[in-house]
């Protein structure tokens, strides 16, 4: 398994503010990997960093190449989705997918073609006729043609309809996602991605707070649903959360063992959303 990112040392500052505090990841190839972070935390930065698209301090490694070196070949290898398509509002959708194939050496244009069939998209609209979730599909269409290692994606979804963004991940699995090839992606939408997700990263105020594969998040970190009666005893072993509700106290803990904590009620993984309340906020909620 080959790294395809490597950060060693990432920062970044914008005058005061710290955008990103002494970074350290890998991400290897053929994973899925979900970059999780409240507004303001690095997320942008980092992914523009790794694109070649800002300046930064530290070591980068991108498909072995340096972003800030190197950006033209390494975006031969890399695709990219933001949370707003760039393509020219007067551009038709058959043009869009001439200018790509003349520019882009690994594009396959049959494919891109066989992937609008599923679709109500018109080859002679223009752009500034499709929707917002059209434009996505369409922008897919484009990126999920060429024979990237890496695809980025920066809040791809974002205002978009649960149809569109149910699709929109059902075609990244089915019809980009082979095994080899590596995806990074950002969303606030986690509990829609955590199933198609290989790896976890959190980040809060520039620095990372979590960065593990998903099958180890089981071995790391409980839930407990407790009786009231029960939640001074869990409160005594330091959980990283508690919540209420219906009844019940709910406590993440970290690095606790399942037989200790198997007598104060009932056990479960806990999902992303909470586990990234609790690593990010943590406290009562």
């Amino acid at each position: 398994m080959s790294t395809v990112i490597r950060a060693q040392g990432l920062s970044r500052r914008y005058g005061s503010t710290v955008a990103l505090d002494n970074v350290d990841f890998e991400i290897h190839s053929g994973r899925i990997v979900g970059l999780i972070g409240p507004n303001g935390a690095g997320k942008t930065t980092a992914l523009k960093a790794i694109l070649g698209l800002g300046q930064f301090d530290g070591q980068l490694e991108v498909l072995g190449l340096d972003p800030r070196r190197h950006r033209a070949e390494l975006m031969q290898q890399v695709c990219f989705i933001a949370d707003v398509a760039v393509l020219p509002r007067w551009l038709k959708v058959r043009q869009a997918l001439d200018f790509v194939q003349g520019l882009h050496p690994r594009f396959d244009r049959a494919k891109a073609e066989a992937f609008l069939e599923r679709t109500e998209i018109k080859r002679n609209s223009k752009i500034s006729a499709l929707s917002k979730g059209m434009i996505t599909q369409l922008h897919l269409a484009l990126v999920m043609a060429i024979d990237a290692r890496l695809l980025v994606l920066d809040e791809p979804t974002l205002g978009l309809d649960i149809i569109f963004r149910k699709d929109f991940y059902r075609a990244l699995l089915n019809d980009y996602f082979d095994g080899e090839r590596t995806i990074l992606l950002t969303t606030h939408q986690v509990e829609e991605i955590e199933h198609i997700l290989t790896d976890l990263m959190f980040i809060s105020h520039g620095r990372l707070v979590l960065d593990e594969p998903m099958d180890a998040l089981g071995e790391k970190y409980i839930e407990v649903a407790t009786r009231p009666d029960r939640a001074e005893e869990a409160r005594r072993l330091g959980p990283l959360s508690e919540q209420q509700g219906l009844g019940r106290y709910h406590f993440i803990f970290e690095n606790r063992s399942r037989d200790e904590l198997a007598p104060l009620g009932e056990l479960k993984v806990p999902g992303v959303a909470d586990l990234f309340v609790a690593k990010v906020r943590g406290g009562v909620s």
